[in-house]
């Protein structure tokens, strides 16, 4: 029976876009709510900086040439979510961006609040360091995890199916 790789159907790229629709619907109910997360739920999306379609003020840019993370809990606003991806208002060091983010960009979805996480690849990616946490502005009140949080992998999705190394 042949492998994966060998497959001509590209199982990879179809489950990689399921899962991203995951995300659009999650961000979707986000924005039809008025951009009120239920509960305790909050999002780490960590996305590819220079992906096509990726949308990202210079200074932020200039900090995260490669891949950043930003943090979707209390300071966000002018959520919208279309097909292809999403645009969301944050500040960093108190300075407003706008940033527009292809679903095909992103590389992680982590919603600590419920141990949930995803990862995805990109087009042509490889082993790399960790991303740079963009540090966006966060409430005054620190609400991590008391040290099980995702780090644990516990419930996070890695699809790699066939993948070249």
């Amino acid at each position: 029976m042949n492998d994966a790789t060998d497959s001509l159907i590209p199982y990879d790229e179809i489950v990689q876009e399921a899962l991203r629709a995951v995300v659009g619907r999650v961000l979707g109910q986000v924005e039809s709510s008025g951009g009120f997360l239920p509960g305790n739920h909050h999002f780490y999306i960590t996305f590819k900086t220079g992906a096509p379609g990726v949308s990202i003020p210079t200074r932020l840019k200039e900090r995260f040439p490669d891949e950043m993370t930003i943090v979707l809990q209390n300071k966000f606003w002018d959520l919208k979510v279309t097909p292809e991806g999403f645009s969301v208002g944050l500040s960093f060091n108190q300075i407003p961006s706008t940033l527009v983010v292809p679903f095909s960009a992103i590389t992680a979805f982590v919603d600590p609040a419920v141990d949930f996480g995803l990862q995805f690849q990109t087009a042509g990616e490889s082993e790399e360091e960790p991303p740079i946490d963009a540090e966006n502005d966060s409430p005054e009140t620190d609400d991590k995890p008391d040290g099980d949080g995702p780090d644990d992998g516990s419930n996070v999705v890695t699809v790699d199916f066939g993948r070249k190394k």
